[in-house]
């Protein structure tokens, strides 16, 4: 019996988790065999498909012949030895295609949370702090753009503008073509060329990657701005918060001390959700952008059926939302003491 809280807390959690995430290959596996369509014709080819020989041999390698109950034990069993399946459109393990997306995908996903928390909440607490005031409606109005501009249109103006009109960024990709990629550590172009002390290499990344994740940055910038103004202007009309100004303490170690402190928990539940969308929705942007990571990696396996990539990517977008949800939960506790005690 373990005693401490905290550790059986983790326990009770991971359990959970084990549960949810079959869970979620169960739904994964039954929606994608409800949609319509044929993965053989989509994948071989029109005439292809019309071979009797060709169409059995791609099922059996495939295990698409044998019954669909079949097909799920056979999965789970091989996901606990690791093992995704094959891609049916790279011809490769739907692991080592994860490997080589999903980093592509960390590296935007990463900028574009860590610039939206730094920007969204200085804004929404500036807007709370001056309500009803010029700086508070001029915020507003930007969060609201934010919010209200579709990310893909904006993708499509921004590609068009910076760098096919003005030539202010780079085109599509994680690197020019005559660059060559650094050795790979991580996966992240900016941090393996820094770590391999490649600064050219560092420098044509950072310069792709910018503009992808600027425009991933103002939706999330806006949501957060306005998400964080409504929990400052509640957390300001607490009585605890007129007691300290009525003590005369500064103004400033009201607002981070006892106000942002408590305004901090909705906060954050926001900013993991935020996270967990920039990891697994960026389909449109990444699309636009020609950027190879999970976004791209989804479409493409969508469009065309690829039963076992699919499946791929929805169990990492649930561990995603799984493991961001357990981060969250155990932040709560350090900022919030009320919630370690309970």
């Amino acid at each position: 019996m373990v005693s401490n809280p905290l550790a059986r807390y983790l326990l009770r959690r991971l359990g959970v988790s084990a549960l949810l995430i079959v869970g979620v290959t169960l739904v994964t596996f039954v929606l994608t065999n409800l949609v319509p369509g044929d993965p053989v014709a989509a994948n071989l080819g029109q005439r292809a498909a019309e071979n009797p020989a060709t169409v059995a041999a791609y099922r059996a390698h495939y295990g698409l012949d044998r019954p669909l109950p079949v097909q799920y034990a056979t999965y789970l069993g091989n996901l606990v030895r690791g093992d995704l399946g094959e891609s049916q459109q790279t011809h490769r393990p739907v692991l080592t295609d994860l490997q080589s997306a999903v980093p592509a995908t960390l590296e935007i996903a990463i900028g574009a949370i860590v610039l939206s928390v730094l920007i969204g909440v200085g804004f929404g607490v500036i807007a709370a702090v001056r309500r009803g005031q010029l700086t508070d409606s001029a915020l507003r109005v930007v969060s609201l753009v934010g919010i209200s501009v579709p990310t893909f249109w904006l993708a499509l103006v921004a590609f068009y503008v910076f760098s096919f009109q003005l030539d202010l960024a780079p085109g599509s990709g994680r690197l020019a073509p005559a660059t060559t990629a650094p050795p790979h550590v991580t996966g992240l172009y900016t941090l393996d060329a820094l770590l391999a002390g490649e600064w050219e290499t560092f420098g044509d990344a950072l310069a792709h990657l910018t503009l992808p994740t600027l425009v991933l940055t103002l939706y999330t910038v806006g949501l957060l701005t306005r998400f964080t103004r409504s929990a400052v202007l509640e957390v300001l009309e607490q009585d605890y918060v007129r007691s300290a100004r009525a003590k005369g303490l500064p103004g400033r170690t009201v607002l981070f001390r006892y106000v942002l402190r408590a305004a901090m928990v909705p906060i954050l539940t926001v900013v993991g959700l935020a996270f967990g969308a920039l990891l697994s929705g960026t389909v449109l942007v990444e699309e636009i952008f020609a950027w190879p990571g999970l976004g791209s990696y989804a479409y493409q396996a969508a469009s065309h059926l690829d039963l076992p990539a699919v499946m791929g990517v929805g169990l990492f977008v649930g561990i995603i939302y799984l493991v961001i949800n357990l981060v969250v939960d155990l932040l709560y506790g350090v900022i919030d003491p009320r919630v370690r005690i309970s």
